[in-house]
């Protein structure tokens, strides 16, 4: 009994801080004040999960408390937002009893609070506990939150790097929602870039703390996600508006300027400008850098590729495959405009590249809905070892995917030409470079061209096999380009024109062709198709495969091929 009234009597004084709290206005400038507050709301938490019926006593001074301290702006501070933290934790567990929306208050929260104390470390880490505390609750009650915010947030893990990082990788698949897949792609490509535009900033204006960055700007979401949906169906892109306004330098200063102010944003507006079109944009952000990389920045370069793996682990997992075939576009054009440091943008160009070909490998038939920019990006002048790459990978995945499948012959057709198209202009090159000057000593830079041109060549010579074996109204046209490589034999490397002849002879014994080079799926019950996954538990390794093995003259085996693979 004794026990029950030293328990109301608690309740009484506790209710009655926080009565009187709500009424001083005073109290808004003194933290210790607000400290004292604190406990007594979560000693209230406390009371209210054994007696439900003590939350609509509550209620009315708790509401009228977090009025006050959203009213306070100007006098922020990190008892402030912690006060409010523990406010909105009795609103999640408690609001349904007392019909409280908490979606007004989190939307007031991050707008007034976190918007001005996200480089406070205090503040950031208990807001990231808050976060993954409610993630679940707020998913299903609140599933526009995050990602309506993820700007903000992704300003804490870029302020306050690795003292955050574990917390934040938590929370980072509740960022991904289908209005912010997109635009948190380019976010995460642009972390260093944000500590960049964080560190301007504070040096422009002293310090972040209480100083509400948040540029107010016309959403380009409209414009740009018209443009992407042009791209990913016509392969045409946004042309570069900035390349001739004056004064270079100038010029530079404000696209990066500009590209600053987009990722200060605080709220998803969309899919940002593109500002990765200007052609100097890399160069104005390491004139801005300087020589001297701050502890920020390096901690960002090596979060932002883990931060990559993530969202493309989550992608692979969970985002159907019209969200995939909008971001592939985007994809091929950052794969070489980023951060312009080495290791960060190999190692991103790495998690990209992996991405593509484990989408197409999920769900094959995108590359027939995205072949316009797929084309486009073969057919490109490769002006860097990304764009490259990215065309070797490209090339590859259509022979792989049989151009999307079998289902998709004109896509497979259009595809096809492309990589036509593509040898027969590697090889009019070669035979210009060969007539040109015969006897030219190489330079180092030339051989290594060359070692290139190879590598493209013999994926393309595949990619053109494997087209043909899934689309078997592609063959004359394959046998036509293997010939004319096959007899390009000394103006070529040797592995190149090997293996033209090699893909010759095989394509002259469709079975085995349709089982070696044939689509990785859907093709496994088709007569004469060896299942190699069984590798371990049959002879399949007696297969005379004479023509891979470069060997010469006739097959020395003493069955034949009917026999071995049961067609008889």
């Amino acid at each position: 009994m004794a026990s029950k009234k030293a328990e109301d009597r608690d309740f009484a004084y506790h209710v009655r801080l926080l009565a009187q709290s709500a009424r001083d206005t005073s109290a808004s400038s003194d933290a210790t004040q607000e400290t004292a507050i604190l406990d007594s709301i979560k000693q209230l938490h406390a009371m209210c999960e054994g007696h439900i019926d003590l939350v609509g006593t509550i209620n009315t001074p708790m509401s009228k408390l977090f009025q006050r301290c959203s009213a306070s702006i100007s006098q922020y501070r990190s008892s402030t937002c912690l006060l409010m933290l523990a406010m909105l934790q009795f609103y999640l567990d408690f609001g349904d009893y007392v019909l409280h929306d908490a979606d007004p208050s989190l939307n007031i929260f991050f707008k007034s609070c976190l918007s001005r104390l996200y480089a406070d470390r205090t503040v950031a880490c208990a807001t990231l506990d808050f976060l993954n505390h409610n993630k679940r609750k707020l998913l299903l009650s609140h599933p526009a939150l995050l990602p309506q915010y993820f700007p903000l947030l992704l300003k804490i893990i870029a302020w306050n790097g690795t003292i955050v990082a574990e917390s934040f990788l938590q929370l980072f698949p509740a960022l991904m929602g289908p209005s912010s897949f997109l635009p948190l792609f380019l976010a995460l490509l642009d972390l260093p870039t944000l500590v960049l535009a964080l560190e301007n900033l504070e040096c422009r204006s002293g310090s972040l703390l209480s100083n509400n960055v948040s540029m107010i700007q016309k959403s380009p979401a409209p414009e740009a996600l018209l443009a992407l949906m042009d791209e990913a169906y016509t392969g045409s892109s946004t042309p570069d508006q900035g390349g001739d306004s004056g004064d270079e330098s100038s010029t530079s200063k404000d696209e990066a300027e500009a590209l600053f102010a987009d990722l200060l944003r605080d709220e998803n507006d969309g899919l940002a400008e593109r500002h990765w079109t200007f052609p100097g944009m890399a160069a104005a952000l390491e004139a801005v850098m300087g020589s001297a990389r701050s502890d920020r920045l390096k901690q960002s370069i090596n979060l932002a590729p883990r931060l990559l793996q993530l969202y493309f682990q989550v992608a692979i997992r969970d985002v159907d495959d019209s969200l995939l075939c909008a971001l592939l576009p985007t994809l091929f054009l950052r794969i070489d405009a980023m951060f312009p440091d080495k290791n960060f943008s190999s190692e991103a160009q790495k998690k990209c590249l992996e991405f593509m070909l484990a989408a197409f490998q999920r769900s094959p038939e995108l590359i027939s809905i995205v072949k316009k920019p797929i084309i486009d990006k073969i057919g490109q002048p490769y002006s860097s070892p990304a764009k490259a790459e990215l065309a070797l990978q490209l090339c590859w995945a259509v022979g792989e995917y049989g151009g999307g499948g079998p289902s998709h012959k004109a896509a497979a057709r259009e595809l096809f030409e492309c990589l036509e198209l593509l040898l027969y202009e590697n090889l009019s090159s070669r035979n210009a470079r060969r007539v040109g000057d015969p006897s030219r000593v190489l330079s180092e830079g030339t051989i290594h061209e060359r070692a290139s041109q190879a590598r493209l060549l013999s994926v393309v010579v595949t990619a053109i096999t494997k087209l043909a074996t899934c689309h078997r109204e592609l063959v004359p046209r394959a046998h036509v380009c293997l010939a004319k490589v096959a007899r390009s034999h000394q103006v070529l490397d040797k592995i190149v024109w090997r293996r033209a002849r090699d893909y010759l002879g095989l394509m002259h014994e469709p079975a085995i062709c349709s089982s070696i080079l044939g689509p990785t799926s859907g093709n496994n019950d088709q007569a004469g198709t060896i299942r190699w996954a069984d590798a371990n538990s049959k002879a399949v390794t007696h297969i005379p495969f004479f023509l891979l093995q470069e060997k010469e003259g006739p097959p020395f085996h003493d069955f034949t091929l009917s026999d071995l693979l049961g067609l008889a």
